[in-house]
């Protein structure tokens, strides 16, 4: 039995190869919407940009009317500004309003619209704006903000006859993508419904179009209808049968893993450069816990791109679930390395750097695994700035400086009392791994009167409790952590495994144990527990069938001192002797495989 450090989930890979997108300044247009994947927009050269730019300025400068600034006007302008300056908002605006009206100037309604945006009024934003493109019906802007605005709105109507005509006039090339940006806007209305109809109106001229069909699935299965969603999502693939948004949409209509996952592989074995496909069939893969499948995809996607950061992560991920210690730290090394490369990536590299600091400790090169923690950016997220200053201290005990690392926690003042409760918890370790068990002992005690109702804490006083030789404290704690916390399997694979090793209550263990393999069937530790107490039951091939299962999973060498026993015992003293020098070479200081060898009278 072994409370294991846990880093990361296997559900961190299922975002790995995706990055957020940056944000577009308020408010959404019909125009700048992003672009599914598999559609790729054209890009101008600078030059073209440029001369754009200066076209469109030049066009919106023709359009502007020839206002007289006269003396009132100014003074108007001015104090208004200044009064917005000063935290008034309302004046300054219907000033803005009333010139704009008077002078027909849209610049003023566009400056009515900027101050009512910053005092976060809606309606008079919204009021602005559609002055604004009512002065200016041709500007773009304009437009764009009225959508924006509009379609967050109770009624939106108003921008029906807008999407029909932008979608008549956008050439033909430039249709599809248009269509999406709408189908995107549209998601956004309060009123779906009235969204949904309206979208099937706006791109019913162009309804057998593959584009209509993705649009329509999108809709479909937003609002629920995934029997729609499906025909459409058909209808996209067999119009384009190697277009990998169609396939990602019927991916993703279907949901099914068992279904999804033959269906990804048929079209990549079509379309081997798929990247997007190959990145959701990985993702299927580790849904379906087929790892070493979902790795050689991930590898796959990173042979065409050695610098993505998302897959190296993902592969990072992968490697310590299926135990590559070796390979978890070349793939997180590399990807902290990319993301030295790319001051613009604004992933978060704590988990990694935790994972890696955890890998180095694991091997006892405590100084690499500072090393890495060092590397915690100031600025992260507050809970894992915490974890890796936690670790930090117990690295610098671990490394012989036992007083540097209780310095680092004193230095700690969180103020929730959870993470006060870590802070005793870390420090009673740092003494018990230092052989000090009656000065951790102490410690946790107070600690458990001052924490009574955090099961953690407890839990970790319980082990603590049983170190000393103090079972009914034990016990006590932990049936405590069962009341607080009655799904928690580690209290239950606790007192079952003491029972076990202790060879009393038997059948009290076992019911304990087997309760905490009902809430964690796949814990190699609790298996590692129910392979014991069957043992001490005497049932030697359900232990030896129930260590083996453990021992696949995780390599740890208490498992493999307790499955040496049980083939000790049934004559296999060459196998056993195996496994308890596997221990060895991981651990050669494990307390359970020193009084294993010694009760049973054997030397390695």
């Amino acid at each position: 039995m072994k409370n294991a450090f846990v880093i990361v989930t296997l559900s961190s890979i299922l975002a790995a190869c995706a990055v957020a997108p940056q944000q577009q300044p308020a408010p959404a247009t019909a125009v700048a919407a992003e672009a599914p994947p598999g559609q790729e927009q054209d890009v101008a050269t600078a030059a073209d940009e440029e001369e754009a730019e200066s076209k469109a300025r030049a066009e919106a400068d023709a359009r502007l009317p020839k206002v007289e600034l006269t003396s009132s006007m100014l003074n108007q302008l001015l104090k208004a500004e200044f009064a917005f300056r000063k935290g008034d908002w309302q004046g300054p605006y219907l000033t803005m309003m009333a010139l704009a009206q008077q002078t027909r100037d849209p610049r003023l309604a566009r400056r009515a619209a900027e101050i009512s945006v910053a005092a976060r009024q809606a309606d008079d934003t919204l009021a602005a704006v559609r002055l604004w493109r009512g002065l200016d019906p041709e500007s773009d802007d304009a437009t764009q903000y009225f959508v924006g605005m509009v379609v967050t709105s109770d009624n939106i109507a108003e921008v029906e006859p807008i999407f029909v005509e932008r979608l008549k006039n956008a050439p033909p090339d430039r249709r599809g993508m248009l269509m999406f940006q709408i189908q995107q806007l549209l998601g956004r209305a309060k009123d779906k419904e009235a969204a949904g109809a309206m979208l099937e109106r706006v791109i019913a001229p162009y309804r057998g179009t593959f584009e209509a069909h993705i649009v329509q699935a999108q809709a479909a299965l937003a609002r629920g209808d995934r029997d729609a969603a499906l025909r459409a999502a058909q209808a996209a693939l067999a119009a384009k049968p190697d277009a990998e948004i169609a396939m990602l949409m019927m991916a993703q209509v279907i949901e099914d893993d068992a279904k999804v996952a033959p269906m990804l592989e048929q079209f990549l074995k079509a379309h081997p450069e798929a990247r997007e496909v190959r990145a959701a069939h990985a993702r299927v893969l580790v849904n379906q816990k087929q790892y070493p499948q979902a790795r050689a995809q991930f590898e796959a996607l990173l042979k065409g791109r050695p610098d993505d950061a998302g897959n190296l992560y993902a592969l990072g991920v992968l490697a310590t679930q299926m135990n590559d210690a070796q390979g978890a730290e070349s793939y997180f090394t590399r990807f902290i390395e990319v993301l030295g490369r790319s001051p613009e990536d604004d992933r978060d590299p704590t988990r990694a750097l935790l994972i890696l600091a955890q890998l180095a400790e694991d091997r006892r090169d405590y100084a690499a695994a500072l090393g890495w923690l060092e590397k915690v950016p100031a600025g992260t997220e507050p809970a894992l700035l915490f974890s890796s200053q936690l670790r930090r201290a117990a690295l610098l005990a671990k490394g012989g400086d036992l007083a540097g690392g209780r310095k680092l926690l004193a230095g700690l003042t969180p103020a929730e009392p959870a993470q006060q409760a870590q802070v005793a918890v870390a420090e009673s370790q740092m003494l018990r791994d230092a052989g000090r068990l009656l000065e951790a002992y102490t410690l946790m005690d107070a600690a458990a009167k001052r924490f009574p109702k955090n099961p953690d804490l407890l839990y970790d006083f319980a082990l603590l409790a049983e170190k000393i030789g103090r079972m009914d404290t034990m016990e006590k704690a932990l049936r405590e952590v069962m009341a607080l916390a009655p799904d928690n399997h580690h209290a239950y694979n606790a007192l079952g495994y003491s029972l076990a090793e202790r060879n009393i209550r038997l059948q009290e263990a076992y019911t304990l144990i087997a309760k905490a393999l009902g809430m964690a069937p796949g814990d190699p530790f609790i298996m590692d527990s129910m392979g014991w107490v069957q043992y001490r039951l005497g049932n030697l091939d359900e232990a030896e069938k129930q260590l083996r299962s453990a021992y696949t999973l995780r390599r740890d060498p208490e498992i493999a001192v307790h499955l040496g026993e049980v083939l000790f015992q049934k004559g296999q003293q060459a196998a056993a002797q195996e496994l308890w020098r596997e221990a060895r070479a991981k651990d050669p200081q494990n307390d359970t495989l020193r009084s294993t060898l010694a009760r049973l009278r054997q030397s390695l």
